[in-house]
C-alpha cells in the first residue's frame, strides 16, 4: 500500500476482508486507531468463543472495513468530518442534517465493500 492519493481521492487501495489486511490499512489511514482496533478485535473473538458463533468476528470484520473505507476516501472523510462538526451546531435542523449525512456515510462506505 502507498500513502499517494489515486484519482478518485483514495490514499490507499480497498483492503481485503480480513484482519491482518484491515490493520496494515488502518496503520496507514488512521495509525491512531491501531490499539481501539486490537481492542474490538479482542472483544469479538472473545465473543465468537463466548457465543459459538462467528457473528461477532464477521461484525468486527464489517465495521472495520466501513471505519477504513470512510478514512481512506478523502471524499468521505470529509463530509464524515463536516457532518461530525454539525452535530454540536445549536440549529436542529442542521443536526438532523448532520444524522442524516452520517447515515448515507455509512451507508455508502458499507456497500463498497
Amino acid at each position: 500500500m502507498n500513502a499517494e492519493v489515486g484519482p478518485r481521492g483514495e490514499l490507499i487501495p480497498r483492503p481485503e476482508l480480513a484482519p491482518d489486511a484491515l490493520r496494515a490499512a488502518l496503520a496507514v489511514v488512521a495509525p491512531g486507531r491501531l490499539d481501539e482496533m486490537q481492542a474490538t478485535k479482542d472483544e469479538a473473538f472473545a465473543k465468537t468463543v463466548e457465543w459459538q458463533s462467528l457473528s461477532p468476528v464477521r461484525s468486527w470484520v464489517l465495521i472495520w472495513a466501513k471505519e477504513i473505507e470512510i478514512a481512506r476516501r478523502q471524499d468521505l472523510s470529509a463530509r464524515y468530518a463536516q457532518a461530525e462538526q454539525d452535530l454540536e451546531h445549536v440549529d436542529p435542523v442542521i443536526v438532523q442534517e448532520a444524522l442524516r449525512e452520517l447515515s448515507a456515510i455509512t451507508e455508502e462506505a458499507l456497500r463498497a465493500e
